[in-house]
């Protein structure tokens, strides 16, 4: 049992629980408090058939088990050598409306301090955070699986060399890892990552290669490149997007851009050539998030797929674009394969549960989800499956996260470096000259 009174003590708000379950044994050995108040919030969620309903049944199937060793009024130690309680007091704090569960959540934070314990308050809301402080109790967001996303990886990295590293690029398709120059301040290549080797003699002459995993040179990317649906790269990085999306032995690809790099465009072209040209996947399945914090498509009108029209309207587009060069109305071609199941559009309230076998897999507007719901959604996929994730961590609407703690980048710097996955960052913006000042500028 370890010593309350010297411990750190955590008061875990019920948004990081239902952010991610295992936050209950994140805090290593120091002490967690859950206030009677968060499990009454968390019951409220228990019944929901979203990932919100998922998270909260988790939760009280973890503390069942602890309840198990022991009693929650008293805290039961964790595996990590902490120990997990549930507290029923709390202050009534004066200048702060009674009876509403934010304050009742302060007030046993507010109870622990007076009593001597050495208390921080952990919540995603960042008005819950500004009361705290005005209480006098440190407040912190839960940080376990936030990234840096100023320093996020990009993908691919520019490295100036001789102009005989340049000439063997090109006359033995590409060049050993060790005969690149030495720097101590550029980080290890990783698997899958791209190599701009730049004339140092001459800016204007490069050669674009790739680290594939588990080799020991850099093989040169081709300068032509077949159309995929009339879509050809307008830049480097859509290049070297398209090289990811098209390499079968790569399973997983996350592309972060903001709006108008073609993301959704480039990720929907691959995926149409490999299911219907090349048949290597016997379905195109593209999936977004219906609501911010995971809400049900049930409060629309129609069918599943008449709500899914609404918003899938993005997908919509992009498509018909790509299968304008058809004889036949690209509308129809739409709903043909959508009949004929080549393409399927799902809600990921849905995917819980499948196990997806030999699909090319889209989500887009992944940044909304958490980590927890990213693992969820890449735990479905089947060995024979490739998934792709796309998303702007720019523009989140879902309220408890942010650039650096979403679902999206924190992937992107997890399985950095895993021979089956690959990123790409894209910055310019192709879709038009206003739609590229828009997003730079507003």
């Amino acid at each position: 049992m370890i010593d309350t009174s010297r411990a750190k003590t955590f008061v875990v708000d019920t948004n990081v629980l239902l952010h991610n379950p295992n936050a209950l044994f994140a805090f290593a050995d120091n002490h967690v408090v859950i206030p009677m108040v968060v499990l009454e919030e968390l019951d409220k969620f228990k019944s929901a058939n979203n990932e919100l309903g998922a998270n909260s049944r988790e939760v009280a199937r973890a503390l069942d088990k602890l309840r198990a060793k022991g009693s929650m009024r008293d805290g039961v130690s964790t595996p990590q050598g902490g120990l997990i309680q549930v507290v029923l007091r709390y202050d009534d704090l004066v200048g702060m409306l009674p009876g509403v569960n934010d304050n009742r959540i302060l007030g046993c934070a507010h109870l622990l301090k007076r009593e001597g314990r050495n208390v921080f308050f952990i919540s995603k809301d960042i008005n819950a955070r500004i009361k705290a402080d005005a209480l006098g109790i440190p407040s912190e967001d839960f940080k376990n699986q936030k990234v840096d996303f100023d320093a996020l990886y990009t993908g691919w990295v520019a490295i100036a060399v001789p102009a005989t590293l340049v000439d063997a690029a090109y006359s033995e398709g590409g060049v050993p890892v060790a005969d690149l120059p030495e720097d101590e301040d550029r980080a290890p290549l990783c698997d899958n990552q791209f190599v701009l080797l730049k004339d140092e003699g001459n800016e204007k002459r490069a050669a674009l290669c790739i680290h594939e995993a588990g080799q020991k040179s850099l093989r040169r990317l081709n300068d032509d490149f077949t159309k995929r649906y009339g879509v050809v790269p307008r830049s480097l990085e859509q290049r070297m997007a398209f090289e990811l999306l098209l390499n079968d032995n790569i399973r997983m690809v996350t592309l972060v851009g903001r709006a108008g790099t073609g993301k959704t465009l480039l990720a929907l072209a691959c995926g149409l050539s490999k299911t219907l040209l090349e048949e290597r996947y016997n379905k195109l399945l593209v999936s977004r998030p219906i609501m911010p914090l995971g809400a049900d498509i049930g409060y629309l009108p129609g069918t599943k797929d008449d709500k899914l029209v609404h918003w899938m309207g993005p997908i919509f587009d992009n498509l018909h674009f790509l299968l304008a060069s058809e004889e036949r109305d690209p509308d129809d071609v739409i709903k043909r394969l959508i009949m004929d199941e080549r393409i399927t559009m799902e809600a990921l309230t849905y995917i819980r549960g499948r196990s997806i076998s030999k699909q090319y897999v889209i989500v887009d507007e992944a940044q909304n989800l958490t980590p927890h719901e990213i693992k969820t959604i890449i735990s479905r996929v089947g060995g024979d499956t490739k998934i792709v994730l796309t998303g702007d961590p720019q523009q989140i609407d879902n309220p408890y996260l942010d650039a650096n703690s979403n679902g999206l980048t924190y992937v992107v710097e997890r399985l950095r470096g895993q021979a089956l996955a690959g990123h790409m960052t894209l910055t310019k913006s192709e879709r038009s000259e206003l739609a590229g000042i828009a997003a730079a500028l507003l």
